[in-house]
């Protein structure tokens, strides 16, 4: 690669400094070299899942269109990830008049500072290059967020240092999004922002006019706006000013993976599981019912759907259980760590703080809900693999008085001899396939896989300290129990 021209002079005689190139617009900028991955078959956002078909075309559409565009979903959809990927289709570097604060384009220059060492210093002005991470901008948008951390504000101390009155543009400290010019200035929860920040938004979007301390201030800023919001939270009124709504180009809706699969895929690619000092070996169906959970209690009407369950909810849970297996296997010396159900109760924390509740979830306690998600998730994993399998065998011993004590502690050939004694278990559990290999760790997660099962369904029972017996007969009800009970017609 040639040297990068360090002078306006030298920049206009280098063939980077094509005026087509140097002049391009960012928005131009970004659909050119989307374009370009398109035609080489290269992934656009690498590492974001389950929103090849119907996300990323949208967001592609959006780019090829070069609309300021809004991405609209729950927590833990990877809107923050699309925006933050959105950098690497900007050029590698590009020419700003050195010393600018607002990236200022050496052959179109916005601020004064510029304006005035072009014509001081001609071709002999010094160029300097500027990296496109340094072009992505991002803030969360709170109430508390002002037209001056935004746009900017008048600095009194420059204004004396350097002689200037207060009304002069070289008094200005510029915000966040004119130092984002020539890039991308991304903002979080766009509903939080003050109507009158917003105002200021969609003045810079329309007319590139802002006024800082009633000096008005042209500032044609060359910049892609993308916001993020929740999607109840932006189609309420009064959160959203209509005009800065009218100006957003491009509507986009995420979503949570649309089926356990991709689920799975997302949570083993973000989570940390992989720990160096024992090797852990996760059985399919356990991580199948980690995602479960997620699945279970964004179906809860217990669970606040307006909140969402955000995926780093089955990421924390697949660490904590990791965490747990990995523990058993140092204090017990064990060769590998192989997680079991067992280990998703050790985990609870990481389920009870990723869930909001409902007035009737917060009766219940979070910790209850979480134990029940779990074995919910446990018994759609066992129907999904198991099918109509007969299971009248252990649930028999069970009703006869047999009991089992099933602890995250105890080493992995005394699980496996303690559910030895359960009649049809061990066979039944590799009649299903659940243990394919057969090797005793997958073996005792798969018992507990089914144990977990028979208790959703009823069948037998679960102590919160994990003992499992004969299922809780239920209660008779009596006639003033019911609904309506004790009043005349």
């Amino acid at each position: 690669m040639a040297e990068q021209p360090r002078t306006l002079g030298a920049l206009r005689r280098s063939p980077i400094g094509s005026p087509d190139r140097v002049l391009r617009s960012v928005k131009d900028e970004l659909r050119a070299n989307l374009i370009a991955r398109l035609r080489g078959g290269i992934p656009i956002f690498p590492g974001v899942v389950g929103y090849e078909d119907t996300v990323v075309p949208q967001i592609v559409n959006a780019v090829l269109a070069r609309h300021h565009f809004i991405l609209l979903g729950l927590r833990g959809q990877a809107k923050s990830r699309i925006l933050r990927a959105l950098a690497s289709l900007l050029d590698d570097v590009i020419p700003i008049v050195e010393g600018s604060e607002v990236n200022d384009n050496p052959y179109a220059p916005i601020s004064r500072y510029a304006r005035n060492l072009l014509d001081q210093a001609g071709d002999d002005a010094p160029i300097a290059w500027v990296g496109r991470e340094a072009r992505y901008v991002e803030k969360l948008a709170t109430p508390d967020v002002t037209i001056a951390d935004i746009i900017g504000d008048v600095d009194p101390i420059r204004a004396a240092r350097g002689g200037h009155v207060l009304s002069d543009e070289l008094t200005m400290h510029y915000g966040m999004l004119p130092r984002a010019n020539r890039g991308i200035f991304a903002l979080n929860e766009l509903p939080d922002l003050a109507g009158k920040v917003q105002v200021g938004l969609f003045n810079i979007m329309q007319e590139g006019d802002v006024q800082i301390k009633g000096y008005p201030v042209r500032l044609p800023l060359d910049v892609l706006l993308c916001f993020t919001a929740n999607p109840e939270d932006y189609t309420a009124r009064g959160k959203i000013i209509t005009p800065l709504k009218d100006r957003i180009g491009s509507e986009i809706t995420t979503h949570y993976p649309e089926s356990v699969e991709l689920g799975m895929q997302i949570t083993q690619q973000e989570a940390w599981a992989d720990r160096g000092l024992v090797p852990v070996r996760i059985p399919d169906f356990v991580a199948e019912v980690i995602e479960r959970v997620a699945f279970e209690a964004r179906t809860d009407k217990k669970v606040d759907r307006r909140s969402g369950v955000s995926q780093r909810m089955p990421i924390s849970l697949l660490e904590g259980v990791v965490s747990s297996a990995e523990r058993r296997a140092i204090q017990l010396s064990e060769e590998e760590a192989v997680p079991r159900l067992s280990d998703l109760y050790a985990a609870l924390p990481a389920i009870t703080g990723k869930i909001e509740l409902e007035y009737e979830g917060e009766l219940v306690g979070a910790a209850s809900i979480a134990r029940e998600l779990i074995r919910r998730a446990a018994e759609a994993t066992f129907r999904a693999r198991a099918g109509g399998a007969n299971t009248d065998e252990p649930v028999m011993w069970f009703d006869e008085g047999g009991a089992l004590l099933v602890a995250d502690d105890v080493d992995t050939a005394s699980m496996y001899e303690a559910f030895e004694t359960v009649p049809g278990l061990l066979t039944l559990v590799q009649h299903v396939g659940l243990a394919k290999n057969r090797d005793r760790a997958t073996a005792v997660a798969a018992c507990e896989l089914v144990l977990e099962a028979l208790v959703a369904r009823r069948k037998i029972s679960r102590s919160d300290a994990g003992q499992y017996g004969r299922a809780h007969p239920e209660p008779r009800r009596r006639p003033e129990d019911h609904f309506g009970g004790g009043l005349s017609a």
